[in-house]
């Protein structure tokens, strides 16, 4: 039975390495296949490339923050104020679906509707005390003089 499987060797003229046949097969029917060190220094040779990229990543994705910064800050910004609206939008529609709550609610914005209506829009000295509020407020958030500002 051994004999059956006796392995000869062909040797490549144009390569020094010898290269294990089967018995009874042709060198001209056969894959050639690199001998198995070349194998094994390619593949160290891609896990060293390998290795290196990974020990660079954390460089790599430094720099990048550095040179995007801003993007990167806005982006992220962007994203929490729309995750926060979505969040809030949610608490409300499921605080509408309460019985009763929604129409209690409508009536106190309602309430103070009216009620704003009366205290500062009916009469001239309240619309300007409430400019006088209004450009106080605006100085306050702005920081600036009422000269400085634009409108």
């Amino acid at each position: 039975m051994e004999s059956e499987f006796q392995q000869q060797q062909y040797v490549d003229a144009a390569s020094p390495n010898q290269i294990e046949a089967l018995k009874g097969s042709e060198s001209g029917n056969l894959a050639m296949l690199p001998p198995a060190l070349e194998n094994e220094e390619q593949w160290q040779r891609v896990g060293r490339q390998i290795s290196i990229f990974l020990a660079k990543i954390p460089e790599y994705i430094g720099r990048f923050y550095q040179e995007y910064k801003l993007p990167i800050i806005s982006f992220a910004l962007l994203v929490i104020v729309v995750t926060a609206l979505r969040i809030f939008l949610a608490v409300l529609n499921a605080i509408n679906d309460i019985p009763l709550v929604s129409p209690i609610l409508q009536f106190i914005g309602l309430g103070y509707t009216i009620w704003f209506t009366f205290r500062y829009l009916l009469k001239d000295s309240t619309r300007q005390e409430l400019a006088a509020e209004i450009r106080l407020l605006k100085k306050q958030i702005l920081g600036r003089k009422e000269s400085q500002t634009l409108s």
